[in-house]
């Protein structure tokens, strides 16, 4: 999952080294990812009114329901 979103972000963004996703897992067994980038690229990652990142979400969402996980994405500002 972590690859996936990753993934993603380098995709969008004009700085793709500055591009990192960390991955802990959570005490009820749950995946949280956390999503930092240049801060002038962030509003490419948010998109307007949010929508990559809902987008990401979704996504990150169906593969963590096709593996029976939850998971969750917090984009770090």
């Amino acid at each position: 999952m972590k690859e996936l979103i990753e993934f993603i972000a380098k995709s969008l963004v004009e700085n793709p080294d500055a591009v990192s996703v960390t991955e802990e897992q959570g005490e009820d067994g749950s995946i949280l990812l956390k999503l930092a980038a240049a801060p002038e690229d962030m509003g490419r990652i948010i998109g307007k009114q949010g929508r990559t990142a809902k987008a990401m979400r979704t996504l990150l969402n169906a593969k963590a329901t096709r593996e029976a996980k939850r998971a969750s994405l917090h984009i770090m500002e």
